[in-house]
């Protein structure tokens, strides 16, 4: 809607992972050097987490964009609250392996001799593992098992696990101690920084084919990083209602004021918190859930109700903004007529 009027090739803050738009952060390409070498070892797991919203399925896709050996074999999966045999299916499908059967030793079969005949043609097999935190803990043992599976002293197949937050908490039980033994390297993606965050509007700009210069005011950027928390997000979300906000209102140059009140419109959309460190009381009658998986569930359930109130509200302030912007039109153009009308009669 806003891209011919700013002069932008595409949408520049579309919330949709896009390899071409990667920035890379201090964070964010250290966790891209991360993976890169464990490429390079072909062996053992890589693990990177973060919040909500700081780019680890990009930086994933990003890898895959750039894969250039032959060699590697790669899968993603991003369904991953499953129990063993269905995270083995899963792993299966995603390589395209014919399983015959529905047994899990059949199953484990199947894949050895995909990846046995892998090795074979000089390949090896490369699976990501997105949102790694919803992974039972039975689950994430299982993908050590495959990691188990090895010729002339060769792992077959080599893991890179991405998940929230939670996911170091899992990784860090007692049980966990043979699968931590495997970790070859692990990183923790950031929010980013004042000048990250401007620099990384300035580079999503650039990448839309954005011709015009000085959009934002220079004081903007740390208002915009006030709003967001510097999550790319989150920022890609605020930013992109303000290049509408700003189509609406006919401004050439976003100012302080206009962050401000598309803030206050947006409301609701931009609270919670990065982590658990801001406490809140709880009244004496509250329920205390104790039951790590019912806590588990819960988040899942907030975490998909949130992204439907922020699609919802998104499109009917866009709504709101559209019907606005042609009302106002529609007075121009009739002041215009009457003006005309009013002249023939003079």
């Amino acid at each position: 809607m806003y891209e011919n009027y700013y002069g932008f090739k595409e949408r520049p803050f579309q919330l949709s992972p896009d390899p071409r738009f990667f920035f890379a952060s201090n964070h964010h390409q250290r966790a891209l050097s991360y993976l890169q070498y464990g490429l390079d070892q072909g062996e053992g797991f890589i693990v990177i987490t973060g919040p909500i919203g700081t780019g680890k399925t990009t930086i994933a896709r990003n890898l895959l964009n750039n894969i250039s050996d032959s060699d590697i074999v790669a899968a993603q999966l991003v369904t991953t609250k499953l129990e063993p045999l269905e995270l083995l299916e899963l792993v299966a499908a995603e390589f395209k392996i014919d399983i015959g059967g529905n047994n899990k030793a059949e199953v484990l079969q199947a894949i050895e001799q995909f990846l046995i005949g892998l090795n074979q043609q000089g390949k090896r097999a490369l699976l990501l593992v997105d949102e790694a935190q919803n992974l039972p803990a039975e689950s994430v043992e299982e993908l050590r098992m495959l990691s188990n599976f090895q010729l002339d002293n060769k792992p077959l197949i080599q893991s890179f696990l991405l998940g929230q937050e939670e996911l170091k908490g899992i990784i860090q039980a007692p049980n966990m101690e043979q699968f931590r033994q495997r970790i070859i390297a692990s990183a923790h993606l950031q929010p980013l920084s004042v000048e990250e965050v401007e620099q990384y509007i300035i580079h999503r700009l650039s990448q839309a084919g954005c011709e015009k210069e000085n959009i934002f005011n220079e004081d903007c950027f740390d208002l915009i990083h006030q709003k967001t928390q510097g999550v790319p997000r989150k920022i890609n979300i605020f930013v992109d209602r303000l290049l509408l906000f700003g189509f609406l209102e006919e401004l050439q140059e976003i100012s302080l004021d206009a962050i401000n009140e598309v803030a206050d419109e947006m409301g609701i959309e931009l609270t919670g918190s990065l982590n658990s460190q801001v406490g809140l009381s709880q009244p004496s009658n509250q329920v205390v859930v104790n039951s790590t998986e019912n806590v588990e569930n819960i988040k899942n359930v907030l975490r998909e109700v949130e992204e439907i109130l922020e699609s919802t509200i998104k499109e009917k302030i866009k709504m709101t903004r559209y019907v606005d912007k042609l009302l106002k039109q529609k007075n121009r153009q009739y002041a215009q007529a009457n003006t005309s009308i009013e002249s023939r009669d003079n």
